[in-house]
């Protein structure tokens, strides 16, 4: 038997748990983790008569074994540890390899999901299609913790998010003084998920001329950094994923068809939440246990209505308002139309939000007086939740249920001063 527990951050922190541990704030800890609530030894975990155990270790705040408070219980995989903000899924790795983890109550998405334990295994190429915010990232993870490469390194990089200088660089690497800015030499993404799995997300957005350097890289099994004349051999599995219509793409002259060719070895098409309703009450749950906010059966009903344009990522983030609007508070029916950001109730939201906010999407032809508001509650959220983490960004986007990315470009936008907060 072999445990492995994940810290649930966003980081994909995971540590083998042979025999014990203890868990806490204290760095004497084995597993060391610094939030808040959490205890300097707040609870240990350990394996007994080939059971993994996990006892409170009289924490200030409890430790919860999804959602119920215990003294000691024996943990399977998929349960949920909550330590203050920290929360751990433990992973039996010997189920992992046996059957994809994750599962759908829609019967088609299900059937696909169950054929992706044998596809983990393989080396070949995925290529996950589908709109944003489907949950693609979280797919590609558990697709390389199921697979003999879940030791190794999982990386991500997010094609459209950097220019075309920087994305070679953050794929490939490069050498010193190759480009300004290049103070030292540094490894690529290919070369530091050696033996893992490299995520290319957004690869519709990969410019032509690194569609061709890309090619060549995972049909070669070698790269080339930037300013360098010798090539580094690779080890990785190729994960990708879009939102865009590749073929269009390919006929429109912005996607070559050999690399599509080569990267639609296994095509996964996500559906969008509305096309997959049956699990929506479980999503729902699963983020509110995790933001600790709780709706009606009313309110509930009201939001299965609700088109969700965003998708899973827009659900996440309606729970995460409501945790930031009204903590503790019990999500009625009345609540829903402020949360889902009617442009009619945009004053009352402001009204009900006093000097907090949360990250509204501007309606489609919204005015510009609109959007002013909108982004006033947005930067007034953002100030809340920077100051109830003293500044910690990390926090903060989770809180906000955004990427930290996001975040860091908004701070920028609102001119706010983060060490104002820190001190």
């Amino acid at each position: 038997m072999k445990y492995v527990i994940e810290l649930q951050d966003g980081s994909s922190k995971r540590w083998d748990i042979e025999n014990y541990a203890n868990v806490g704030s204290d760095s004497n800890c084995s597993i060391h983790v610094q939030m808040p609530g959490v205890s300097a030894r707040h609870f240990r975990i350990e394996v007994k008569n080939d059971k993994l155990m996990v006892r409170d270790l009289l924490s200030e705040e409890g430790t919860f074994v999804n959602s119920a408070q215990i003294i000691e219980c024996i943990l399977t995989d998929g349960d949920l540890i909550s330590a203050g903000y920290a929360d751990f899924v433990v992973h039996d790795l010997e189920k992992v390899k046996n059957e994809f983890p994750l599962k759908s109550k829609s019967e088609f998405w299900n059937q696909q999901l169950q054929t992706l334990g044998s596809v983990a295994e393989t080396d070949y190429p995925v290529l996950l299609l589908g709109p944003s915010g489907t949950g693609k990232d979280v797919l590609t993870k558990n697709i390389h913790y199921a697979s003999h490469r879940r030791s190794a390194p999982f990386l991500s990089v997010n094609c459209s998010a950097l220019t075309e200088t920087l994305i070679e660089s953050e794929l490939f690497g490069h050498t010193r003084g190759s480009f300004t800015g290049a103070i030292a030499d540094r490894k690529g993404a290919f070369e530091a998920a050696r033996g893992g799995t490299l995520f290319l997300d957004e690869i519709g957005d990969l410019s032509y001329s690194l569609q061709a350097k890309l090619l060549r890289a995972i049909e070669n099994t070698e790269i080339r950094p930037v300013g360098s004349d010798r090539t580094i051999k690779t080890d990785v599995r190729i994960i990708a994923a879009t939102h865009q219509d590749l073929r269009q793409k390919i006929e429109d002259g912005l996607f070559r068809a050999d690399l599509y060719f080569r990267l639609n070895v296994i095509t996964v098409d996500v559906p969008s939440l509305k096309d997959r309703l049956e699990d929506f009450d479980d999503l729902l749950y699963t983020f509110a246990r995790e933001m600790k906010v709780r709706f009606s059966y009313n309110a509930i009903i009201s939001l299965r209505k609700h088109d969700w344009p965003g998708n899973i990522r827009e659900l996440k983030n309606l729970i995460a308002r409501a945790s930031a609007l009204y903590p503790k508070a019990y999500i009625t029916e009345d609540h829903i139309e402020l949360l889902l950001n009617k442009r009619d109730r945009l004053s009352a939201v402001m009204g009900a939000a006093g000097n907090g906010g949360t990250r509204y999407a501007a309606p489609q032809s919204s005015s510009a007086p609109s959007l002013s508001v909108i982004r006033e509650i947005e930067k007034q959220m953002i100030l809340k939740r920077l100051a109830a983490n003293h500044g910690n960004q990390k926090l903060t986007a989770i809180d906000l249920g955004i990427p930290k990315s996001t975040l860091h470009d908004r701070i920028k936008s609102y001119n706010i001063d983060v060490k104002a907060f820190k001190a």
